[in-house]
């Protein structure tokens, strides 16, 4: 870790900026803002920032260069993910990881397991999906305790939506069959009316609450190690959809001392108490662009797996029951209102297709009272989105930021929640960009594995990392794989105001790229997601080795 700490102190050390460097013998691809594919095999860098690329004739140009054989490595700008939690990835690789889970029983012999050797007190984890078990129904409180009863323990759903807890955390918690649900939550009841150890959206509150707050070293550890684990996969930037009070001032302090292990591009938490203190302080741009934050990440909606995402129709496997707004539509009003004046944009996450038309409608009728329509405000997720909404978005210049790996993550989960018709407007990125819409891609990391190659491979094939479905689910809304790398680079910088700086290697632009082991544009499309990266570089700088 101390050697990572001091890879990153060199980043925007001018010494290392002075000398031009040349990578030359690469199979080099890049997006341009004209919106061609320029290929090259040559990249020349100085000052951290593209000078050219060109073919092997422009290497005499340059005598004086540092030169670098890419030995026939594919070369491609670094990667974009517009949507991740970057603390939480960090604290998701240093806590219990329950992902993939296939039982009740398994997830309680990692628990045990975990628990023997982590320190005393509360026990934190993430990762289940009732719907990887058998039955598919969610956990209980009294099957947690048949493991552990002695500490209070709490556990993420895979998506955030839901937290299952044991009965000694509901009881630190003061949690009883008389507990009120807050209004956009659920909490799940048993037969006799007694809380059941699962609490979805609003009601996590209820829990979570009462877990001892993380220290600043520990937000410290969670961000090296996330950004350690970001570099290593070609993601040079992310956006942090939705940072607390205390994480608005740790990267801000990281910012000032160039110790940012990546770019980040931050959203305020709609939800947090000091959103009017941070507002107030402004738009926040470090000279280097290591830090931007000038959004505020709002929550519309559940998520679709918890069957929280707010639904026009009932659940298809679930009648009586539509899902959950977060927030009624004059709160969303009031929080686009109070964004939009200090020069915010607003970024509303939304999967449902009610939320989706809820929030549509919101920014609409702010955009006549008081304009923003121009703050490139986005719709994070956008899964499940009415056919008759999609022309909103374009319309109203409303960015869809979308995360390719949900719909082959979520496909057979989503046939069960959803009916045939619910679904025809879902996950459906080739109708937004033959719109003209441009799509912001991302992974929703640690909700999902944070490997920009599976997300790539998703948005091409629409297949599982098996090949399934055959053919592709609901294929006609594949992207082809310049769609999709765009997405993932350029149209990713454009929705964070900062296509003139990254997203391309185009001349004056940060020299931000990585070299994979495998030709993007020319492997097997089932080998996408395979590809692995052997070199990161940030701003002219090897920032990661395989």
């Amino acid at each position: 870790m101390k050697l990572f700490v001091r890879l990153v102190l060199l980043l925007c050390s001018s010494a290392i900026y002075a000398q031009t460097t040349l990578i030359h013998n690469v199979h080099g691809y890049s997006p341009t803002q004209k919106g061609e594919l320029t290929t090259f095999t040559t990249l020349v860098f100085k000052d951290g920032k593209v000078v050219k690329t060109g073919n092997d004739s422009i290497i005499d140009e340059f005598p004086q260069a540092n030169k670098i054989d890419g030995k026939e490595r594919t070369l491609l700008p670094g990667l974009i993910d517009a949507h991740g939690h970057i603390i939480g990835l960090g604290n998701n690789l240093l806590q219990l990881d329950l992902r993939g889970s296939q039982s009740v029983n398994e997830v309680g012999k990692k628990l045990q397991a975990y628990a023997a050797q982590a320190p005393k007190g509360w026990i934190t984890g993430r990762g289940w999906d009732q719907t990887l078990w058998p039955g598919k129904q969610f956990p209980t409180a009294r099957q947690l305790d048949e493991y552990i009863n002695d500490r209070p323990v709490v556990l993420t759903r895979v998506d955030g939506h839901a937290v299952w807890a044991n009965s000694k955390a509901m009881a630190l918690a003061g949690i009883n069959k008389d507990s009120d649900t807050p209004p956009g939550g659920e909490v799940i009841r048993l037969n006799n009316g007694q809380p059941s150890g699962v609490f979805i959206d609003k009601a996590e509150q209820l829990i979570v609450t009462h877990i001892p707050p993380a220290t600043d070293e520990q937000r410290q550890l969670a961000l090296n190690t996330a950004g350690k684990h970001l570099l290593s996969l070609g993601i040079t930037s992310a956006h942090d959809a939705g940072i607390e009070y205390a994480t608005w001032h740790l990267y801000q302090q990281r910012a000032k001392q160039h110790t940012l292990p990546l770019r980040i591009y931050g959203m305020l938490s709609a939800g947090d108490s000091h959103l009017s203190e941070m507002l107030k302080h402004g738009v926040i741009k470090e000279k280097n662009d290591y830090l931007s934050i000038r959004s505020v990440k709002i929550y519309a909606d559940g998520a679709l797996g918890s069957r929280g995402a707010a639904l026009l129709e009932d659940y298809h496997d679930r009648k009586g029951h539509k899902g959950l707004m977060l927030e009624t539509q004059p709160q969303l009003e009031t929080l686009l209102k109070q964004s939009f004046s200090h020069g915010y944009s607003a970024h509303t996450h939304a999967i449902g297709d009610k939320a989706n038309r809820i929030v549509l409608d919101s920014y609409e009728n702010i955009f006549n009272k008081v304009g923003g329509k121009l703050l490139r405000n986005r719709i994070e997720h956008a899964q499940i989105v009415h056919p008759n909404d999609i022309k909103r978005f374009k319309a109203l210049s409303i960015i869809p930021s979308m995360q390719p790996i949900h719909a082959t993550s979520d496909m057979h989960m989503a046939e069960q929640r959803l009916n045939n018709e619910q679904l025809r407007g879902a996950y459906a990125w080739q109708t937004f960009l033959t719109q003209g819409s441009k799509i912001a891609a991302g992974s929703d990391f640690p909700v999902e594995l944070a490997n920009p190659f599976h997300g790539l491979h998703a948005a091409v094939t629409r297949m599982s990392r098996n090949s399934q479905p055959k053919n592709g689910w609901r294929a006609q809304e594949t992207l082809n794989r310049e769609q999709a790398l765009r997405a993932f680079t350029l149209d990713a910088a454009y929705a964070a105001f900062q296509e003139y700086k990254l997203g391309s290697l185009e001349q004056g632009k940060w020299a931000d790229f990585i070299l994979v082991d495998k030709d993007y544009f020319k492997v097997n499309a089932a080998q996408i997601a395979d590809i692995q990266v052997l070199q990161t570089w940030l701003a002219g700088n090897l920032v990661y080795q395989r």
